[in-house]
């Protein structure tokens, strides 16, 4: 589905009239005007009308059209990454002689912490390039692109309405992360896989940037960015949003947008866990399991069942003392909600007792599903001497300024740095029973600690994704027990046997 847009690009014919062009021969098909004046570089003759007359319209030439937007972050170790990306992408368009894309790294856009969500950066970036841009194309770090190949696959939209391309995924059935949107047919709505990259056509970003710019957002919560690259009850951003209740395009599906190789791909992908060397080694991660009483016997035997055991250094943190598992009191009493007083009084515990061994601290839930060996392979990546927050990332207010956090759920990693940064702060706790995920984001938040994302980690359970979805390919991480068996989940989907697993 597309729509005709944007004054600029519609009246862009009418240039042929200062150039002594009259658009009344046009119409009675007087040819000998097209054999005597100059086109404009973007207006060319596409046909003929009924009458024999020449038909104008505004065509995408090349690569030179196109703003390649890498969604890298600030961390070093993906700071560093993207630069290469983006040297060897313009390497690659010079070879290729079809015009030189502008490629811009999303961190380095503005100083705004909610860019990663795509829409606050929208119309910064409508408003550098979208007079002399006709595509806008978001590609994840991980994603490889063949220039030659996407120029072909864009050439065939018109480049004058309004386009939203990419890889489609959908639902299977309502999923809470989705806040259970098109619960009566989750899968008549499409939303693009990041991995694949998707694109949206200049038309389509001018208006997304009026909006983002004159209207109010109903949700403060940014949580799954690509079924937000459209609008749900609790969270808008990119699909839904795009979608506007049916009044703006569906996604388009471009079967060359890939994630695993085949003929005629425009893009493929590689992996959310890199190589980087050996994995970190089980005495650099202290893992704190946050638990209660009530849970003592339900949730505390799955994790001693299914991922204890790869863990060097461990400790389960209650309200009670219970040496049969063994937990440790903190003194903090439980509470039904946010779990702040708990995590902070982790926090100083494990900078005084286990900081000057350990460059690693992991925080879960008891009800967390995690693969340590995965996760220690992934920290191999990241420097602890650098303030690193990392995990699933959400978002709070981010239109307004706002902040983003690791979600509580899918596992906090904070490396030793961060920890001393926090305490030394003394940001904290309005409340013990404060979400903490959302304490730490943003407290990180105003110590310019960015929040590192990485989608390998998953705050919900696996049925709740989309099958298709890379980032369930090497999942670090799962939440919650609902309605499922969480030691058969963990054998299917967390549990490998890597040697170097044992290190």
């Amino acid at each position: 589905m597309s729509r005709h847009v944007n004054a600029n690009k519609v009246v862009a014919p009418l240039l042929l009239l200062h150039l002594g062009f009259s658009l009344e021969n046009t119409l009675t098909g007087q040819s000998h005007v097209a054999e005597h004046q100059t086109l404009p570089a973007n207006i060319s003759i596409v046909g003929l009308d009924q009458c024999g007359g020449f038909t104008f319209g505004i065509i995408f030439y090349g690569l030179g059209d196109v703003v390649i937007v890498i969604q890298s972050q600030r961390n070093s170790h993906h700071a560093s990454y993207c630069h290469q990306k983006k040297k060897e992408m313009l390497q690659e368009a010079a070879q290729l002689g079809q015009g030189i894309p502008v490629v811009l790294l999303l961190h380095e856009l503005s100083e705004n912490e909610g860019d990663w969500s795509i829409l606050p950066a929208l119309p910064g970036l409508f408003a550098a390039h979208g007079r002399s841009a006709s595509w806008f194309f978001f590609m994840a770090e991980e994603t490889t692109v063949a220039l030659s190949a996407l120029l072909l696959v864009l050439s065939r939209f018109p480049v004058q309405e309004e386009w939203f391309l990419g890889k489609r995924l959908h639902d299977n059935k309502a999923t809470i992360i989705h806040h259970y949107a098109f619960s009566e047919d989750p899968t008549s709505f499409g939303y693009p896989d990041p991995a694949a990259g998707w694109a949206v056509s200049v038309p389509l970003c001018q208006r997304l940037s009026e909006r983002v710019q004159h209207e109010h957002l109903k949700s403060d919560f940014t949580i799954d960015l690509p079924h937000e690259v459209n609008e749900t009850p609790l969270r808008s951003l990119v699909a839904l949003y795009i979608w506007e209740g049916g009044n703006g395009p569906e996604l388009t599906a471009v079967p060359e947008f890939c994630i695993e190789p085949s003929d005629n791909c425009a893009t493929t992908f590689t992996t959310y866990l890199p190589d980087c060397g050996p994995p970190v080694s089980k005495s650099k991660v202290f893992v704190a399991v946050k638990t209660c009483k009530i849970f003592h016997s339900e949730r505390v035997p799955v994790v001693k069942a299914t991922w204890e055991k790869s863990a060097g250094l461990l400790e389960y943190y209650s309200d009670v003392i219970d040496a049969s598992i063994p937990t440790v009191s903190l003194g903090v009493p439980n509470t039904h909600r946010g779990h702040c007083g708990k995590t902070f009084a982790i926090l100083k515990r494990f900078w005084r007792e286990f900081a000057p061994k350990a460059d690693w601290l992991l925080i879960v839930d008891d009800d967390t599903l995690i693969s340590l060996p995965r996760l220690r392979r992934l920290l191999r990546c990241y420097d602890p001497e650098e303030a690193v927050s990392l995990g699933e990332r959400y978002g709070f207010g981010l239109i307004q300024g706002g902040y983003s956090y690791t979600t509580g759920g899918a596992g906090m990693v904070l490396s030793r740095t961060a920890v001393s940064r926090l305490l030394s702060s003394g940001c904290g706790c309005y409340s013990d029973d404060a979400p903490d995920d959302m304490v730490l984001g943003r407290c990180f938040t105003s110590l310019r600690v960015p929040i590192t994302h990485n989608p390998l980690f998953h705050q919900a359970q696996p049925e709740d994704y989309a099958e298709q979805l890379s980032s369930l390919k090497h999942a670090i991480s799962f939440h919650k027990h609902w309605n499922t068996d969480p030691v058969t989940v963990y054998r299917l989907w967390l549990h490998d046997t890597d040697p170097r697993d044992e290190l």
